[in-house]
C-alpha cells in the first residue's frame, strides 16, 4: 500500500507555509501520496463554495517539484444531495485539476457534507438527486478519470449501494471508474455502534479506490493512529487480506505541531 497525508491535516501551518514546502516536509519524511484537499491548498486555489477554483499553474509547479509523488485532488460536492452540472464550470475545473495532479492516475475525491436521510434500507431509498452521479462518472471517465466517494453522513454499505445502483444505470467500462474513499472514522462518529470494519470489509476490491485512516477516542479526535475507537491495526489487516495495493492517507482531526504531524506520518 502507498502511504501519504492530507492537506487537511496542515491547516494551522498553511497561513506560514506553502503547499509547495509542506508537501516536502512529508516527503522527507517518507509519505509517498498527498491528497490535495480543497479549502486545504493555499496558494493552489481560489475562491470557496461554488466559486472554488483549484490553480492550475501553481498546482503544477508542485507536481513538477516532487516527481516521485502521486496525488489526487479533493474537494466538496453536494453531489448526493443537488444535480451538478457535468458541463459546468465547477466540476469541469476539478476534473481539470485531478488530471494535472492524478497525471497517468488522474483521481478525483469527492464529499457531499450535507446532512441525508439514512441509513438506507434498500436502493430504493436512495434519492433521485444522488443518481445524478451517473452523468457525473460517465463525464469523468470520458476524460479518464476516476471519481471516489468519502462516507461522511451515511455509513460505508450505504455509500455501497448508490455505487452498485449507479454503476448498474451506465456502461461496466465507465462504472469501474466510480468508488468509494472509505472513512470508517466518519461512520464511527455518526453510528457509534455501527461496525465499519466489517462494512470495509465487505467492499468489492474493485471499488475502493482511496482509504483514509483517522482516531478518536470517546468521539473525540485524536493527532494519531495508535489507540482509539477504531482499531487501525486491524483495519489495515483487512485491507492486506483483501489485496488492496492503493493509496492511504493519513488525516489528523487536529492538527499537533508541525514537527509531531510529520513524525506521526513517519512512524505510521
Amino acid at each position: 500500500m502507498i502511504y501519504g497525508a492530507i492537506t487537511n491535516s496542515w491547516r494551522e501551518q498553511l497561513p506560514s507555509h506553502t503547499v509547495k514546502e509542506l508537501v516536502g516536509a512529508a516527503v522527507d519524511k517518507g509519505a509517498k501520496h498527498i491528497e490535495l484537499r480543497q479549502t486545504c491548498l493555499g496558494e493552489c486555489e481560489d475562491g470557496a463554495g461554488d466559486d472554488w477554483r483549484p490553480k492550475l499553474d501553481e498546482l503544477q509547479a508542485v507536481v513538477d517539484a516532487y516527481p516521485s509523488l502521486t496525488f489526487d485532488l479533493a474537494m466538496a460536492l453536494p453531489c448526493l444531495t443537488q444535480r451538478i452540472d457535468p458541463q459546468g464550470e465547477m466540476f469541469q475545473s476539478a476534473l481539470a485539476g485531478a488530471k494535472l495532479v492524478g497525471k497517468s492516475q488522474p483521481h478525483l475525491r469527492v464529499v457531499d457534507p450535507s446532512p441525508l436521510e439514512g441509513p438506507w434500507a434498500t436502493p430504493s431509498d436512495i434519492p433521485n438527486e444522488a443518481l445524478g452521479l451517473s452523468d457525473l462518472i460517465t463525464e469523468a471517465a470520458n476524460q479518464g478519470v476516476i471519481m471516489s466517494m468519502e462516507n461522511s453522513s451515511l455509513p460505508i454499505r450505504d455509500m455501497a449501494m448508490l455505487v452498485e445502483k449507479v454503476r448498474s444505470m451506465v456502461p461496466e467500462t465507465v462504472g469501474k471508474s466510480l468508488g468509494l474513499c472509505p472513512d470508517p472514522t466518519n461512520q464511527l462518529r455518526r453510528f457509534p455502534h455501527s461496525d465499519p470494519l466489517a462494512d470495509l470489509d465487505a467492499l468489492p476490491l474493485d471499488m475502493i479506490k482511496i482509504v483514509h485512516f483517522k482516531q478518536i477516542s470517546g468521539g473525540e479526535s485524536l493527532p494519531s493512529v495508535t489507540d482509539g475507537d477504531l482499531d487501525c491495526r486491524k483495519m489495515q489487516d483487512i485491507l492486506n487480506t483483501k489485496g488492496y495495493k492503493a493509496r492511504l492517507s493519513w488525516r489528523f482531526l487536529q492538527t499537533p505541531p508541525y514537527s509531531i504531524t510529520w513524525n506521526l506520518v513517519s512512524s505510521t
